[in-house]
Parts: C-alpha cells; sequence; structure tokens
C-alpha cells in the first residue's frame, strides 16, 4: 500500500503541475491523466478505507476475545509469532483501547503459527501487560481475561516492544503519506471543478 500511496502522491504533484497547461495539443492529454489520477485516486482510497473498516473475519481462523477485567482502559496490541522453517516473525497488529469490563474480537490466521503474544499499554509508552498463549487446538476460539497488571516473560515483551515501536512509527509514517495525498488530490479536484465550470 505504501508503494500506491506514494505513486499518487507523485500523480498528483504531476497533475498540479499539468494544470498550468491550457492551450495546445498537450492541454488535452494533461487534462485527461489530471482527471484519470483524481478518479483513480479517489477509487484507491474509497476500496482502502471499506477495506480498513470491515469486519475482519478470516476463513479458517481461530477467533480470539481480548475481555479487559481491569479499573482502567488498556490499549492492547496482539502480536502473532509465525514460524518459517527456520526463522521466526513477529506480526504486529493494534487491537485497539478497550475500556474495564469490555472486548474486542480479533480473527487469527494460524496457519504458520501456534502462538500469540498479548501486550497492554498504559499511555503511548508504558507497557504494563504482556502475556504469552499457545494455541494447541486450531478449531477453538480462545477468550484472553486481562485481570492483573503482569508481564509473563521481560525477554519476550522487550522484543514485542520493538515491533510495536516500529509497527506504530511505519503507521505514523503512512499517516503523513496519505495525509499529503488528501491535501493534494483536494487540489487537484478543486482545480479540475473550478476548470469545468
Amino acid at each position: 500500500m505504501t508503494l500506491i500511496i506514494f505513486i499518487i502522491f507523485l500523480a498528483c504533484v504531476l497533475s498540479l503541475v499539468l494544470f498550468k497547461i491550457k492551450s495546445g495539443s498537450m492541454a488535452k492529454w494533461a487534462k485527461l491523466f489530471r482527471i484519470v489520477t483524481v478518479v483513480f485516486s479517489i477509487s484507491v482510497f474509497t476500496y482502502w478505507f471499506i477495506k480498513k473498516s470491515a469486519v475482519a473475519f478470516v476463513d479458517n481462523s481461530v477467533g480470539l476475545q481480548v475481555v479487559n477485567k481491569l479499573p482502567q482502559a488498556l490499549d492492547f496490541y496482539l502480536i502473532k509469532v509465525d514460524k518459517t522453517d527456520q526463522n521466526t516473525t513477529l506480526e504486529p497488529k493494534h487491537i485497539g483501547k478497550i475500556r474495564p469490563e469490555y472486548y474486542r474480537i480479533e480473527y487469527l490466521k494460524m496457519d504458520k503459527s501456534d502462538e500469540y503474544w498479548i501486550a497492554g499499554y498504559l499511555g503511548k509508552k508504558n507497557l504494563v501487560y504482556f502475556s504469552q498463549h499457545s494455541v494447541p487446538n486450531k478449531n477453538i476460539d480462545q477468550i484472553v481475561e486481562v485481570q492483573n497488571y503482569i508481564n509473563q516473560s521481560m525477554k519476550l515483551s522487550d522484543a514485542a516492544k520493538k515491533q510495536v515501536d516500529a509497527y506504530n512509527y511505519e503507521n505514523t509514517k503512512l499517516g503523513i503519506w496519505i495525509t499529503l495525498d488528501f491535501l493534494l488530490l483536494f487540489l487537484n479536484l478543486v482545480l479540475l471543478i473550478r476548470k469545468n465550470k
């Protein structure tokens, strides 16, 4: 997705430059390029937002319910431990902020994994909960009730922290690019509509 967002950024910048071409044989092609850029960008972002907003149900997956029994709302992350051959990769995902006595449901594709970790943050950097869970039977859904401020493994929680920090950094970077794309897309759309009038 990052590559597509960068391509949209370059196309929107080029569209703004092509706005200056108002006459001659190139004007028609410049306008066509600008229209295609705007339509393509809106289509990509619409598809992406619908996909992100839809329920992330996955076929042949394990349902995981995380219940917050603590008196404070915590921001939870799920780290799936994927094992392929001799390599182990950690795949983080933001579950979200869960209020006391509430829960969130995630669906995990566990074909390359039989283990996941749950990390709970109070604030942005304060890791107050960490637990390691195995999935012995992939046909049974999992329920994790967070009842204590515990850290089951300092070594694993440090690895989880690094993954969560890298995940948040990538998301921040992606957010900046998306914001720039939206600004350029808005400018292109306004210029196209104004020109058409």
